[in-house]
């Protein structure tokens, strides 16, 4: 069996769509898996047990990164394919089966929920990552020493999604300090290229000796491997944070100006806590526009919140 599963070029949206790739390691096992995804993705799906072949797809003008596509596998009879980009490719090769995302799903629900309803699933699976052994060898490397590993995103792609420092800061020494729910444990922390200014800020605040510099480190799927072997993960609405719940470790996502009934990490070994304001409040001020936005807009999520919902989460583990 031959399977075509075409998915997401941002990596969180890519991360989310994995449940149903572990859909099919569960039901066709022997089935071979192109998957067809963006560029900054393709090394989160490098250890997936029944890969074939990935595709990179780079957007073009004119949606000629389609043709592109469409000329690489047009040539194969497909036995199932699965489009969650709603492109024509899925429509105009062979295939003995589709499922395609389009107007029947419902766009307000959790993005794990859409993607199951795209094979018409009853039950949604979850996120779940792969690693190969390259990938496994750096995050071992990365992360070598003992005792429990606090993984931490203080950045995001978007300055309007992220906590202030100083407040991750300061839940690093509620967690890690004396008589936290994480006393002593090492550090590790993550941020994508361009980020580090701020990442650095919050890692350097730790003692060097329980320090771990993820940051701007090897591909996203080496990142992943890496988060992979945190005991914890706290960040801000990100696809790390994403990539730690689909590794399956225990992970609390911070909201503000997102979705977080659309985005919020899945499973239920993870949580998520928000600004006191919706998204639509938290941009409704005069000259809002989100190119020029220079400032945070989770000022109103204080670090007493979330120092509480740490220790319920505790509590309950």
């Amino acid at each position: 069996m031959r399977i075509l599963f075409i998915t997401s070029s941002r990596i969180g949206d890519a991360v989310l769509s994995t449940g149903l790739l572990d859909y099919i390691v569960q039901t066709w096992p022997n089935a071979s898996v192109t998957i067809a995804c963006g560029p900054l993705a393709t090394s989160l799906f490098e250890g997936y047990p029944q890969l074939e072949r990935v595709i990179a797809v780079k957007k073009e003008k004119r949606n000629a990164h389609w043709l592109k596509l469409w000329k690489q596998v047009a040539s194969t009879q497909w036995d199932i394919v699965i489009d969650l980009r709603n492109s024509a490719v899925s429509r105009l090769i062979w295939a003995d089966q589709r499922f395609i995302f389009g107007g029947h799903i419902d766009g307000e629900a959790h993005k794990a929920v859409q993607n199951a309803a795209v094979m018409k699933l009853k039950t949604v699976p979850a996120p779940k990552l792969w690693f190969s052994a390259a990938q496994a060898e750096k995050a071992d490397a990365l992360m070598n020493g003992t005792g429990k590993i606090l993984g931490i995103g203080p950045t995001a792609n978007w300055i309007g999604k992220t906590w202030p420092t100083e407040r991750f800061i300061e839940i690093i020494d509620f967690m890690t300090g004396p008589g936290g729910v994480m006393q002593g444990a090492r550090v590790a922390v993550f941020a994508a290229p361009g980020e580090e200014t701020e990442a650095y800020t919050v890692l350097h605040s730790v003692p060097p000796e329980r320090q771990i510099d993820g940051i701007a480190k090897g591909t996203p799927g080496e990142a992943a491997a890496a988060i992979a072997r945190c005991d914890f993960y706290l960040g801000n609405d990100s696809g790390l944070m994403h990539c730690a719940a689909a590794s399956g470790v225990r992970t609390l996502g911070l909201f503000g100006p997102s979705y977080d009934h659309i985005y919020a990490p899945y499973g239920d070994h993870c949580a998520f806590i928000r600004t006191p304001e919706s998204f639509d409040d938290l941009i409704d001020f005069p000259g809002y526009d989100p190119k020029t936005l220079d400032h945070t807009l989770m000022e109103s999520l204080s670090v007493d919140t979330v120092k509480a919902k740490i220790t319920k989460i505790f509590a309950k583990a």
